[in-house]
């Protein structure tokens, strides 16, 4: 008898999955990048906002989708249905090879060394922290999905309680004289448009991951509704939440400090309090913790869904008969991240292709819902995209504008992306030719 996935995750869990997912080291790492980019207060908030924009307008686009595909897999779903398995299959492979299993990698670093602040150890001890931390999200995550999202539900519930602190201190408490409506000094990026767009690498690495309540969509236990309403909250409650924090840091640091800064988190916050740095480091490790934890679950159910359309090792879709987990899939993603963890080591230059890769298929999978409106125009909606076709066309453009700016300004990056992606087509062929061609080139069984 075949094994399935069980249907646990709850509006609530799947909520703080899409939440989760996007606040993890970014909003404490990568507001130092941007304030260099663009050195004043005004831009700095204008280019959160936008990204807030974006992240929005994406998830009501992506909601429709979740709602006419309530599918474990998500993306890759809606792109193997919009366009046939090849880009589904080119999705799932660059999430395994780069974005989920370098980001894992990364975050596990992150964590490690943020305790390293509190807890002195060498770079020895800072890598068997992070390998032991991958080990211990792998466990939680194959033991049960339900104890997954009880792991997702607390650690981002601590994580929203400590950016909450920085809000509150910084807004009250700050002590930085700073004109929130002020220009300041000129982007220093080659003109206002290039800054813009450099910027927005960093903010929409710190949106992303909303995306990631799509992915285990199976195990809802109503994921027509439940995966948009999921996406949609999500998108929202980050987006005020990052432009607050970013307020709170302009008030405890002037610009140019934000921009020098090594720790923003850390440094804003010691400006009041004289031990905010051990304060922050504890919360940022629980943050980027978090965070692993939730792409444990969410990513390796692509994997899955891959493995059982016969586009991936057919183990890969081996479920657990006890746990009811995609035990194998989790297992590789893991495995993965620690080798990236040991021989690389670093997430420096990561970022850009990372983010830039993802960003081609968010732009691939919007188009997905012209698509749909087309040809599938009988299959079921609980959910149709508010401001269609404005909504989805707004998020569409600016993922155009945004990918061609990081292929012109950051091109070695960008190449390296779709230089992966066209290095695993040979094993796309192989799943293809050992599957005899199950799905044609719209992605629909035959």
């Amino acid at each position: 008898m075949l094994t399935e996935l069980k249907k646990e995750l709850s509006l609530y869990g799947l909520t703080m999955v899409a939440i989760g997912s996007c606040i993890g080291s970014g909003i404490f790492l990568t507001p130092s990048q941007i304030a260099g980019y663009l050195p004043a207060p005004l831009l700095i908030l204008l280019v959160w906002a936008i990204g807030g924009v974006i992240t929005l307008t994406g998830a009501l686009t992506f909601a429709e989708l979740g709602s006419m595909f309530p599918e474990t897999g998500g993306v890759y779903v809606y792109l193997k249905e919009a366009y046939g398995d090849l880009f589904g299959f080119l999705y799932g492979w660059a999430y395994l090879v780069v974005i989920t299993s370098g980001a894992n990698a990364a975050l596990s670093i992150a964590c490690a060394t943020y305790l390293a602040f509190i807890f002195p150890m060498s770079q020895t001890g800072i890598t068997t922290t992070a390998v032991f931390a991958l080990v211990v999200v792998t466990i939680i995550n194959i033991l049960r999905v339900k104890a997954a999202e009880v792991f997702a539900n607390v650690f981002t519930g601590l994580k929203l309680l400590g950016i909450s602190a920085v809000i509150v201190i910084g807004i009250f408490f700050g002590r930085a004289e700073v004109s929130l409506f002020s220009t300041g000094s000129a982007p220093k990026a080659g003109g206002l448009f290039s800054a813009f767009g450099l910027a927005l690498i960093g903010v929409l690495w710190s949106y992303g991951g909303w995306q990631h309540a799509s992915f285990v969509a199976g195990e809802a236990r109503d994921a027509r509704r439940m995966i948009p309403r999921a996406m949609v909250i999500g998108a929202v409650v980050v987006a005020v939440v990052y432009l607050l924090t970013n307020l709170a840091y302009l008030h405890l640091l002037p610009v140019e400090e934000i921009a020098a800064s090594q720790s923003i988190a850390s440094d804003a916050v010691s400006t009041v309090i004289p031990f905010g740095g051990v304060l922050i480091a504890l919360m940022i490790a629980i943050s980027t913790f978090g965070t692993l934890g939730i792409y444990t679950l969410s990513a390796p159910r692509i994997y899955y869904a891959m493995a059982k359309d016969g586009l991936f090792f057919k183990q890969l879709a081996y479920i657990h008969p006890r746990f009811r987990t995609p035990v194998n899939a989790i297992l590789v993603q893991s495995a993965w991240a620690v080798v990236l963890l040991l021989f690389w080591g670093t997430f420096e230059d990561l970022i850009t292709y990372v983010v830039f890769t993802d960003w081609v298929f968010f732009g691939l999978t919007a188009v997905g819902i012209f698509i749909f409106r087309r040809t599938r125009k009988d299959l079921p909606r609980p959910y149709r995209t508010i401001g269609y076709p404005v909504v989805p066309l707004i998020f569409i453009t600016i993922t155009f504008l945004f990918v061609a700016n990081a292929l012109i300004a950051k091109p070695l990056h960008a190449w390296a992306g779709l230089i992966l992606m066209a290095a695993s087509l040979p094993l796309y062929f192989y799943f293809k030719r050992r599957s005899g061609g199950r799905y044609n080139d719209g992605g629909q069984a035959t």
